[in-house]
């Protein structure tokens, strides 16, 4: 587990108590409470789990290869550890980006008209594509919410699927295994032939209220309750809807749907609003920055989006300079 934060905290938990043999990557005084006390999960219901004795360090040379590594960084911070994942895998093992938004290897094994299209606001030097031949990728969508609430611990927020599926679209033999791995661990999980349709109601809903959260310092439900800011995330998510549209995307929910499963979520501070009350960079392109590339890929005009892209590209400048 590279990254063992909010989701990457919760997978390696769950994944060592259903008898994975799992190690983290981690740094700081989270990698010191881990090494001293474990790594310890509280659940929703409030109770705990301690996965004690768990292998965890901050060098990637440390722990050997694996069949898996699994990438829970923000995806700004991957391509800074990027050459250092070889020292994780063997020749067989698979790679699982677990990152928000829309991942650096979107249009690799594609098969559309984009197909290897290396998409520059989130791989500028092909630094990453360099470093994780495509055909090492199962694509996972992470929908649970979570909080690392101190050194150590993490508090699972809401929700449990982690669907995964091949960037061809096949339903592969790793791909089921990575699948019953996952629900070995108390989540839902399935293979999907669709990642990608998949991937963008997620990020769908992620382009909209994580900018919107950092700008505001609201709650999904503040935002999805003020009649203001729930109509800019719609035609947000509305811009985004014609990009899919042109990709030959089909999302199969409406845009009023989509933002009524974030309202029905809570008082939840999003992960870019916890970043930015924490003074830690945003993960802005994978969220945002990507949809403005993506509107010029395909001619689709994003002025919802590009305003609400250049507000938080100013916060993040800021956070960045005070960090």
């Amino acid at each position: 587990m590279v990254g063992a934060g909010a989701i990457g905290g919760m997978l390696a938990v769950r994944l060592s108590a259903a008898g994975q043999d799992v190690s983290v990557i981690a740094r700081g005084e989270h990698l010191d409470a881990i090494r001293c006390d474990g790594l310890k999960l509280v659940e929703l219901d409030g109770s705990t789990s301690v996965a004690a004795g768990i292998a965890a360090s901050d060098d990637f040379t440390a722990l050997g290869t694996h069949d898996t590594v699994i990438l829970a960084l923000k995806a700004h911070q991957i391509a800074a550890v990027a050459h250092q994942l070889e020292g994780l895998c063997n020749d067989d093992t698979t790679v699982v980006p677990l990152q928000n938004g829309i991942g650096w290897w979107y249009f690799e094994r594609h098969g559309g008209p984009h197909d290897g299209h290396r998409l520059k606001s989130l791989d500028p030097d092909a630094t990453i594509s360099a470093a994780v031949a495509p055909e090492r990728i199962v694509a996972c969508i992470a929908y649970p919410a979570a909080e690392k609430t101190a050194p150590g611990v993490i508090t699972h927020v809401e929700g449990d699927r982690f669907p995964v599926g091949e960037l061809d679209g096949t339903k592969s033999d790793r791909a089921r295994e990575l699948a019953d791995a996952f629900a070995a661990a108390g989540f839902k999980s399935r293979v999907l032939t669709d990642i990608r349709s998949h991937l963008w109601v997620k990020a769908w809903g992620n382009l909209a209220f994580n900018p919107i959260s950092a700008l505001t310092g609201a709650t999904l439900a503040e935002i999805c309750r003020t009649p203001a800011t729930r109509d800019l995330a719609a035609r947000m998510m509305t811009e985004a809807g014609q990009i899919a549209e042109a990709l030959g995307v089909s999302i199969r929910i409406s845009v009023e749907r989509r933002i009524a499963g974030a309202e029905a979520v809570g008082e939840h501070k999003t992960s870019m609003l916890q970043d930015a009350e924490a003074g830690r960079p945003l993960e802005l392109d994978p969220l945002v920055g990507v949809f403005v590339e993506l509107g010029e890929l395909t001619g689709v005009p994003t002025p919802a989006i590009s305003t609400v892209y250049s507000l938080t590209s100013l916060l993040n400048h800021r956070l960045t300079l005070d960090s």
